[in-house]
């Protein structure tokens, strides 16, 4: 039963929910970009017409003045609302990493809100069965890396909605590192929760163009069939775009994503969290920005080495700083850790994988350095082999392999993939 009451309103759902006012740009001077939901609003909601619509969103749902999808297909009178679904983090994005809001009703609207947090098939087909929906509307703001789970959310219900019949209807946002691939790809072995098909790490695409990649390359396997797929699409972005270029609002997808600096760094210094003596900098104003493990073990060092690379638009500062959130790693949690912190100093130039790989080669020469192993996984228990996609960055890594012959080793399927995305871009 539905019996937890959300208090969801302007300061979770965006501010000034229905004011009417003009959007201010977020980012005066650069390129003014529509997306999906400002696209949906000024048709009047004509693709959902005549639909019992459930939503799959978040906070970071809003169009150029922060108004939430939800609140202004209330306020429309046009849409017929019947749910909404919570990811990781939840509807209204309180949640820390690997947690929810349970499932509740919207204070605003009085709709339901389910948890869908890694909801398995079965369950998505019954939510949606049970919330009577017609089509299934995606709006989340993607950070373009394999290992952040909204992705997957997306995926899951696109196939549950295949199964029981629904429509799919996907609010495209631009990707906010841009358009390039880059990075290892999945393997079927080392599938999980921050990986569940053979995509590339950086895939470089859009929510609607995964969507499209998703619906013709894995539906018609797990699903039986295709989902009937609608992107409504962005205007006016281009794929070399990154967030710094375009006006589009940010708004934390996640707690530790504040910022789309965080959303740069995030595919290469992510990997952290498959490294058990080194914090990712979550609870600290920098995360995933500032790097570290403790002070009795990492020093200046690190940073001296890492500088002396010359690694393309990046510099490392040393830095000292201790973690109010530690994740999977409570040792670290409030002390003293010593690493560097991350500054790209020319966001064109910057390779944010490969100086992850680079982080990772030099942090390994400490003797204090550790992968992260979950004893729940007893047949892949290394948390790095699920984000890479296979155990090949860890074995080279523990074999003394360099930088160049990482990185060389996931050409070609770079390569693979690129061609194969290429007819599911739409920008």
């Amino acid at each position: 039963m539905l019996r937890r009451k959300f208090l969801v309103g302007a300061s979770a759902l965006g501010a000034g929910a229905l004011s009417g006012k003009a959007p201010a740009a977020a980012n005066p001077g650069a390129r003014r970009v529509r997306t999906g939901l400002d696209e949906l609003v000024s048709s009047g909601f004509a693709v959902l017409a005549g639909q019992r619509v459930g939503v799959v969103s978040n906070p970071t749902g809003v169009d150029a003045a922060y108004r939430h999808l939800v609140d202004l297909m209330h306020a429309s009178g046009k849409v017929q609302l019947a749910a909404a679904f919570g990811p990781e983090h939840g509807f209204r994005g309180s949640a820390q990493a690997g947690g929810s809001e349970g499932t509740g009703v919207d204070a605003r609207t009085g709709i339901p809100v389910y948890d869908a947090y890694g909801a398995s098939l079965a369950r998505w087909e019954s939510m949606f069965t049970e919330a009577g929906v017609d089509t299934v509307v995606f709006d989340i703001q993607d950070v373009g890396v394999r290992f952040y789970t909204y992705i997957w959310t997306m995926y899951t219900s696109m196939v549950a909605a295949a199964r029981v019949g629904k429509r799919y209807v996907v609010l495209d946002r631009p990707n906010p590192i841009g358009g390039r691939a880059y990075g290892p790809l999945m393997t079927p072995p080392y599938t999980s929760g921050v990986g569940l098909k053979e995509i590339i790490q950086q895939h470089g695409m859009t929510v609607g163009e995964l969507a499209r990649y998703f619906n013709d390359t894995f539906l018609p396997v797990e699903a039986g069939r295709p989902v009937d797929l609608h992107v409504v699409r962005c205007r006016h972005w281009k794929r070399d775009d990154l967030a710094a270029d375009t006006d589009v609002p940010w708004v934390m997808p996640s707690p530790n994503m504040p910022t789309p600096d965080t959303a740069l760094v995030y595919p290469g210094t992510g990997l952290f969290e498959g490294v058990a003596s080194i914090t990712e900098g979550r609870g600290t104003c920098r995360p995933f920005e500032l790097i570290g493990g403790l002070a009795t073990d990492f020093d200046h060092h690190w940073g001296d080495r890492l500088n002396a690379r010359n690694l393309p638009g990046v510099e490392f500062r040393e830095a000292y700083f201790s973690p109010t959130s530690a994740g999977q790693k409570p040792e670290l949690l409030n002390k003293l850790c010593a690493g560097v912190e991350v500054k790209v100093v020319d966001r064109a130039a910057y390779d944010p994988i490969r100086t992850g790989v680079a982080m990772l080669v030099e942090a390994h020469k400490y003797p204090a350095f550790a992968w992260r192993r979950d004893s729940w996984d007893t047949v892949r228990p290394y948390w790095i082999d699920k984000l890479t996609g296979s155990p090949r960055l860890r074995t080279q890594i523990d074999a003394g392999a360099d930088v160049d012959d990482v990185v060389g080793a996931w050409a070609d399927e770079l390569a693979a993939f690129n061609r194969q995305r290429r007819p599911y871009l739409l920008y």
